[in-house]
């Protein structure tokens, strides 16, 4: 967890995720939260968008927990990687990255990352998902074989990590908050918690 937090909430927090990207992006926040995996089926509907799915999945896994946690504020996050209307999973091998990266090479493409925060006795439902579009510079197979060699991304969608030497794979991102793209939107995800904060903390009383 990072240092003291900026606001204090008054009611627990839940992240609805495995992923230790995710928990490591609310933790920024300071605030003490639990997590669980949720266990939804992730298969996208018959002609679904890139969009809707992220955002589908998102309020799904916050629905999980939401009922055997009234009280409590409920995150649930995903993110779905379009190259134009198909959607890049995780490669399942080093060589599967070096596959999806070949295939990026001098192309655009999008991360949709959805998040929805669900609290059943604060009667709250919202939603959000934020699009960072990222172009590839033209790499060559031996700059894909080198970067495989040295930060393997089979964990993350698209194959690569912005956050690390991944970003220099890319030309231009462009993106209006920088964690997305690892996971988790921090900027809509703050302003959606602060209306919530303790009496006494330092949200509650600006």
């Amino acid at each position: 967890m990072s240092g003291k937090p900026l606001f204090l909430l008054n009611r627990p927090l839940w992240l609805a995720s495995s992923s230790r990207y995710r928990r490591e992006l609310l933790g920024r926040l300071g605030h003490p939260f639990e997590w669980r995996a949720p266990d939804i089926d992730e298969t996208p509907l018959l002609g679904e968008s890139p969009k809707a799915l992220a955002s589908r999945l998102a309020l799904a896994k916050a629905k999980t927990l939401a009922h055997d946690e009234p009280r409590a504020l409920i995150i649930g996050s995903d993110q779905v990687c379009a190259l134009g209307d198909d959607c890049l999973g995780k490669p399942a091998s080093p060589a599967a990255q070096a596959e999806m990266l070949a295939r990026l090479s001098g192309r655009r493409v999008t991360f949709f990352t959805a998040v929805a925060v669900v609290g059943i006795e604060a009667g709250l439902w919202q939603q959000h998902v934020d699009e960072t579009h990222c172009e590839f510079r033209q790499l060559s197979r031996a700059e894909i074989a080198a970067y495989v060699a040295a930060e393997p991304a089979t964990d993350c969608a698209g194959g690569f990590k912005c956050e690390g030497l991944g970003i220099s794979l890319l030309e231009r991102m462009h993106s209006d908050d920088p964690t997305a793209i690892i996971g988790l939107p921090l900027i809509w995800l703050a302003r959606s918690l602060r209306p919530f904060s303790a009496p006494g903390s330092s949200s509650a009383t600006a």
